[in-house]
């Protein structure tokens, strides 16, 4: 394994665990920690993106250069990503089977429509 891959997936792992716990402190209303769970959310997250830099930088790689597509492309993976989500509660939560199984294959159409944006299509 490559150091920077070492790196990539220990800071990756760790950001990824403070945003998780953070957003389970902020949404369970038990636990009475929304502020830090926010704070802990943040920090998983700024610490992600130090990992996407940390990363590009061992990889010696370009920075990202922000461009339509890319902006596009992240707009259709959150919307995926979240009706993805919101079939699941709808089955598993609200107990609303059909319809959340709809909604969950729309989600998993458009996750699949970034293949052909970010690839394209070839013959």
């Amino acid at each position: 394994m490559k150091k920077s891959s070492f790196v990539a997936m220990v800071l990756g792992t760790v950001s990824a665990v403070l945003f998780a716990l953070g957003m389970c402190m902020a949404l369970i209303s038990e636990w009475n920690a929304f502020k830090s769970g926010i704070i802990f959310g943040c920090v998983g997250l700024v610490l992600g993106l130090v990992t996407l830099i940390v990363w590009r930088k061992m990889e010696h790689k370009q920075p990202i250069h922000i461009s339509g597509k890319a902006v596009l492309t992240v707009i259709v993976g959150v919307v995926g990503a979240l009706a993805l989500g919101v079939g699941m509660c709808f089955s598993m939560v609200w107990d609303k089977m059909v319809m959340g199984i709809i909604i969950g294959i729309v989600g998993i159409v458009i996750l699949l429509c970034m293949i052909p944006l970010t690839k394209g299509i070839k013959d």
